[in-house]
């Protein structure tokens, strides 16, 4: 994997934090991984695009230091910080929406590509689906912003996760569906985004090409 600075965006920081992502990048020894790992997160919490590329930046981190044996610095630094985070969850998404669809898309991004003997980190399965099962309460639905931040997450890793626990995905999908039959106030783009995902799970977690083409044009409208 090439590890251009344009790759990974590295570009939106000062120069200093470059150097010192590129260093992280290629010889995590040389740093200090909290403070890496908290520039990543800082970045990701206000910075959309950041937050969806930002699992490759630490998947690559990762794999320099599992290269150097020096055991997992900056994963366990990382996890710490998003357990911090998720401990103030509502606090956030009061705060700031904003904010807080980065952090779901940051810590969904973070479970796909960081995994352990191939298996996502177990460590993350149950605050994932928290997250997302906060996105499919009836206030969450009202915001197309995080049900589209909902939908896209599941489209990313709705297979790994219910491969990680089907009980939880079932839960998720009957809130899902009640949203969809019950809420009366949801948006057009909410009823269509929530359609398009009870479908995609129902189809085995694919969209026949009729239906991909049906709600493709409906969201380009």
């Amino acid at each position: 994997m090439e590890n251009s600075a344009e790759d990974y965006r590295i570009q939106s920081f000062d120069l200093d934090t470059q150097r010192l992502l590129k260093t992280a990048l290629k010889d995590p020894s040389l740093v200090n991984l909290e403070k890496v790992s908290n520039i990543i997160v800082d970045q990701s919490l206000k910075d959309t695009v950041f937050s969806k590329e930002a699992g490759r930046i630490c998947y690559t981190i990762v794999q320099a230091e599992a290269k150097q044996n020096n055991g997992n610095v900056f994963r366990r630094h990382l996890l710490n910080r998003l357990q911090q985070e998720f401990k103030e969850r509502e606090e956030m998404r009061a705060r700031s929406l904003q904010e807080w669809v980065c952090y779901v898309t940051f810590i969904c991004n973070i479970f796909d590509y960081l995994k352990v003997n191939n298996m996502p980190m177990v460590a993350l399965v149950h605050p994932v689906y928290d997250c997302l099962m906060r996105l499919a309460k009836p206030d969450a639905l009202m915001n197309e912003d995080e049900v589209d931040c909902l939908v896209v997450q599941l489209h990313r890793i709705g297979e790994q996760l219910e491969k990680a626990d089907s009980q939880r995905m079932n839960d998720l999908f009957f809130l899902l569906r009640d949203g969809f039959l019950l809420q009366e106030s949801l948006t057009s783009m909410a009823r269509l985004l929530l359609l398009e995902i009870l479908e995609f799970r129902a189809g085995g977690w694919m969209l026949s090409s009729t239906a991909h083409k049906y709600y493709y044009s409906e969201i380009a409208d």
